[in-house]
Formats: C-alpha cells, sequence, structure tokens
C-alpha cells in the first residue's frame, strides 16, 4: 500500500517513545507525515530515545502526560490524527497499584477524548487494547465476539477505556478505532525487568548465557506477533474509514507454546538456557490458559496478512539486541 494521504498529515503518536510508537512513527516519516510524539517518559516503562534514533531530526518530542489537560489539549488541536498509545502495560502492577493503572489506561484516555470533543472533534483516535481483556476464553480461536473477562485491574481498565472510545465515537461522532492486541514482540522493547514484554525480556537473559525460568510445563498457547506487524496494521488504520467505530483482535492468528517459544529464542541466540520451575501463587490468580487471535476480520479491513515467522521475527530480534543491548539498559526516556 502506498498510502498517499499520510503526505503531510499532522500526527500525534502517545507513547511514542515506546515499542509500538516508535516504530509507528518511523513508518509516518517515510511517508511523508508530520510527526510529533508525546510521551512521559515515566521510569520503568519502554520510553527510550534509542528507539527513534533514526527519524530523531524528523520528528518533534514532546515530553507530555496523557494525565495532563493543560499540555496535551496545544497538542491535540494541531493534530489531524492520533495513536494513543500511552499507558500502563504490566497486568501485575495493575495489581499491585490498581489507581495508578486506572489514572493511565482509563482515566488518562478520558482525558484525550474529553479534549479532543472540545477542540477537535473531527479528529481520528487509535486505540491500542489487550488480548488480557478476554480472560479465560471459551474456545480458541478467539473472535472479537467473545465475552470479556478480565482478570486484573490492566485488563479492566483497558476494557474500560475501549468502550470509551465506542462511545464517544457513537454518541459524539468522532473517528476511533480499537485493537486488542495479542503478545508484541521485538526490536525495541524494553529489557530491565520481567514484569512485561516477556520475549525481550528471555532475549536479555539468553544473550547473558542466563537461565530462562518458565513456569509449569512450558505447554501454554500464546499469539505472538512482530513489531513491524503491529506497527503496519496500525497505520493502515489509520486512514481506512470502513474501520470507523469497530474493535479488532490484532495478533499473528497462530499458536506457539510458552515451551517453543522460548526454545526459539535459546536457539537463535545460541547461548542460554531452559529451567522449568512449578507455578507462583500470585501468576496463577491471572493466568488466562491458551490463547490464539482470529484474525479473520482484521485481515479483511486492512487486506492484511502477517509478514513473519515466528523464527524469523526472533532472528530480528536476537540480533538488533545483540548490538544496541547497552542502549536498553542504560538508554535514556529524556
Amino acid at each position: 500500500m502506498e498510502m498517499k494521504e499520510y503526505s503531510g498529515k499532522k500526527v500525534l503518536i502517545t507513547g511514542g517513545l515506546g515499542m509500538i510508537g516508535s516504530r509507528v512513527a518511523e513508518k509516518l516519516v517515510a511517508l511523508g507525515s508530520i510527526v510529533t510524539i508525546a510521551d512521559a517518559g515515566i521510569s520503568g516503562y519502554g520510553a527510550n530515545l534509542f528507539n527513534i534514533r533514526n527519524v530523531r531530526d524528523e520528528v518533534k518530542v514532546e515530553y507530555s502526560d496523557i494525565r495532563d489537560k493543560e499540555s496535551m489539549t496545544p497538542l491535540v488541536k494541531d493534530s489531524e490524527l492520533i495513536f494513543n498509545l500511552a499507558g500502563q502495560v504490566s497486568h501485575n502492577d495493575s495489581i499491585s497499584d490498581p489507581f495508578f493503572d486506572t489514572e493511565l489506561n482509563y482515566l488518562g484516555h478520558m482525558n484525550i477524548l474529553e479534549i479532543v470533543k472540545e477542540v477537535n472533534p473531527e479528529i481520528k483516535l487509535i486505540h491500542s487494547g489487550s488480548r488480557m481483556q478476554y480472560g479465560r476464553v471459551d474456545s480458541i480461536p478467539v473472535s472479537e465476539d467473545q465475552p470479556l473477562r478480565p482478570l486484573s485491574p490492566y485488563a479492566l481498565n483497558k476494557t474500560a477505556a475501549e468502550n470509551l472510545y465506542l462511545f464517544y465515537h457513537r454518541v459524539y461522532g468522532i473517528p476511533a478505532v480499537c485493537f486488542r492486541i495479542t503478545n508484541p514482540y521485538g526490536p525495541g522493547g524494553q529489557v530491565k525487568h520481567h514484569k512485561y514484554s516477556m520475549i525481550n525480556w528471555f532475549t536479555r537473559l539468553a544473550l547473558e548465557d542466563k537461565d530462562i525460568t518458565i513456569y509449569g510445563d512450558g505447554s501454554q498457547v500464546r499469539d505472538y506477533i512482530f513489531i513491524d506487524d503491529v506497527a503496519d496494521v496500525l497505520v493502515r488504520s489509520g486512514i481506512n474509514t470502513g474501520s470507523d467505530g469497530e474493535v479488532f483482535n490484532l495478533g499473528s492468528g497462530k499458536g506457539i507454546s510458552f515451551k517453543e517459544m522460548a526454545e526459539t529464542i535459546v536457539a537463535a541466540a545460541g547461548t542460554g538456557s531452559i529451567v522449568h520451575v512449578p507455578w507462583p501463587e500470585n501468576y496463577v490468580n491471572i493466568e488466562t490458559g491458551d490463547f490464539v487471535a482470529d484474525i479473520t476480520k482484521l485481515k479483511k479491513a486492512f487486506s492484511w496478512e502477517p509478514g513473519l515467522s515466528f523464527r524469523e521475527g526472533i532472528a530480528l530480534t536476537i540480533r538488533h539486541y545483540q548490538d544496541h543491548m547497552e542502549n536498553y539498559l542504560h538508554g535514556k526516556a529524556k
């Protein structure tokens, strides 16, 4: 797709220094868009200036929080499209601090929607939700019409925010598209801790020739999607008017066991080992069981197919961190 509509288009990306936002920024710059990144640079999350090294001179970076109406209002007013990707990303942290999760994953998004309603109601918004919204599923693959049974404040707030976008679209006519992203991975994700971006964390352990710990027998199945595929779909959605007011699963549509995932990383790295341990009690409480997304609706709406196999995506991820690990261990958000 040429996507000529993006040439000269003013685009705002919140959370734009993270793995997904930075990759979207790179794609938009290549398409000729005028890109502004808004990121709060909150410690412990994935914001990293190194992620935009290739386009740093071609994008504007504003250190602004989606909860801050004063700083966000002029950014929203001056844009034609918003990829609202900012948020709290650890479902375990949402259990220990549900108020913070609610501030970022629900109230922050309400703030953006209220600003849009007041100063720029024709702007289009893209929202990134999570497969965690489904909780334990009835059948696999999981279609968008399966019931949502969130098992953590993170999943609850992602679901509530999704409903906000749909409400503002339905009642105020604000164009919005919502995605439930499965398990994204790839270059640009944080590797400092294990709270999220599990593949990226395992990549670090393997490259440091350490043990990768797997809970149980590792038979649990997940749908992993490479970052380039995520960004490709999000960018396509920004100019697809037929998707307004819709919700889409965004995944690869293929299931891979946790054990196979870890084995693929170790094989690609050539170092590291795998150790099996019993499930900790605090993880059992939010374990959702197997998950594979039905992406039939997604593929039809955006004329899209996943671009890389899991093995190819892991190879690219390993190569990236072999070359740039220090920039993620000591990289700066500001």
